[in-house]
């Protein structure tokens, strides 16, 4: 994507590597939409810690930065025993994977670093494959993001209103996104639409990051409060709904999201307003066979009982406004069922829920790796 920097305009991957530095650059999400930075994470466990706190977040980014981060484990490592490296990397899988349970990208990506991995018959040219692997990872989420562009761009007609929810573009991913790939490229084909963004409470992705993506982008796009979704549909002013996805099971199609989904879901099926979900092929899981064995993050209290911004002075401060006594449950996620969605975008076709299972080998099916 092309973010507009003192007057000019520049193109940006949310996350890349700094080889010579044996670091994963990533752009600060926390700080946006008031400040762009990119940082160098310097080792695995700062990489685990951008992602559990949130520094970089979206199923396919964490998704990447995971896969970097194994291989910049894997690169630290001095020697040439390969079991103390295969422990060390096993240590490596384990931080990451635990930065954030409910997504399941991060694991399948780790997987295929690992997979790939195991070619190398020794400690150096493991750790040559692992950052190979990892950029082929990256690589193929912008071309699964294009291709969710091309199959979902027909569904975006001209003068369509679009709600979405949560942030599922650009910065969700290492380029172009999955619920705005069609958006854009809608846009590129000359229509004009406008968006809907919920804002997305506690953390408000919807009204700092995809408002933000929007306004870069140039599509006109107004934000909502959480809440006032159903009045919209109950007026007729939404004509469709498309999220995102951090884990959608191919056994049964439901769709693990930002916690909010399954009520946008609920009002789109009760008004009769398509619900599609857009995902990368990594973000299927092929191994859980029911909705609630999918793990329920729960994040710090905080989120919901204050909120992040920006003062005159131009710091960023948190400001506490719940009642000072109270305390807050704060799951990250929730579950829709596959009675509720319309159809499931990917890279290779808009499929029905139920259709994931019987077209898997479309679907690039992975059952489980040792």
């Amino acid at each position: 994507m092309q973010v507009t920097l003192h007057g000019e305009k520049q193109h940006f991957r949310t996350v890349a590597f700094d080889e010579p530095a044996n670091q994963v650059r990533l752009i600060d999400q926390r700080l946006l939409p008031h400040d762009f930075q990119v940082i160098g994470t310097p080792d695995f466990r700062a990489t685990a810690l951008a992602i559990s706190d949130m520094l970089v977040r979206g199923a396919g980014a964490i998704g990447a930065t995971a896969a970097y981060g194994l291989a910049q484990g894997a690169r630290a490592f001095r020697g040439s025993n390969l079991t103390r490296f295969e422990a060390q990397v096993t240590r490596v899988f384990e931080t990451l994977r635990d930065a954030r349970p409910t997504a399941v990208d991060p694991v399948n990506a780790m997987l295929e670093v690992l997979c790939k991995m195991r070619a190398g018959a020794t400690v150096a040219e493991r750790q040559a494959l692992a950052l190979s692997a990892a950029e082929e990872f990256a690589d193929e989420d912008v071309a699964h993001c294009r291709a969710l562009g091309e199959v979902g761009a027909p569904l975006i007609t001209e003068g369509m209103r679009v709600l979405t929810h949560c942030n599922a573009g650009w910065l969700a991913f290492v380029d172009i996104g999955s619920a705005t790939a069609p958006l854009y490229a809608a846009q590129q084909q000359g229509r004009a639409f406008h968006v809907y963004c919920d804002e997305t409470r506690p953390r408000s992705q919807g009204a700092t990051l995809t408002a933000w993506e929007l306004a870069q982008q140039g599509i006109s796009h107004q934000i909502i409060a959480d809440n006032a979704a159903g009045l919209l549909f109950a007026r007729g002013q939404i004509d469709l709904v498309i999220v995102g996805s951090d884990r959608t099971l191919g056994l049964s199609g439901d769709v693990a999201n930002k916690i909010g989904t399954y009520t946008k879901a609920v009002l789109a099926k009760r008004h009769g307003v398509p619900f599609y979900v857009a995902i990368p092929l990594s973000t299927l899981d092929w191994n859980l066979r029911n909705a609630a064995d999918i793990p329920i993050e729960e994040r710090d209290p905080a989120e919901v009982l204050g909120a992040w911004g920006l003062t005159d002075s131009g710091r960023r401060e948190y400001v506490r406004v719940a009642n000072p006594s109270s305390d807050a449950y704060n799951p990250g996620f929730d579950v829709t069922p596959p009675d509720l969605i319309t159809g499931i975008i990917t890279p290779v076709g808009i499929f029905r829920p139920g259709d994931l299972w019987p077209n898997r080998h479309l679907l690039r099916f992975r059952p489980a790796i040792p």
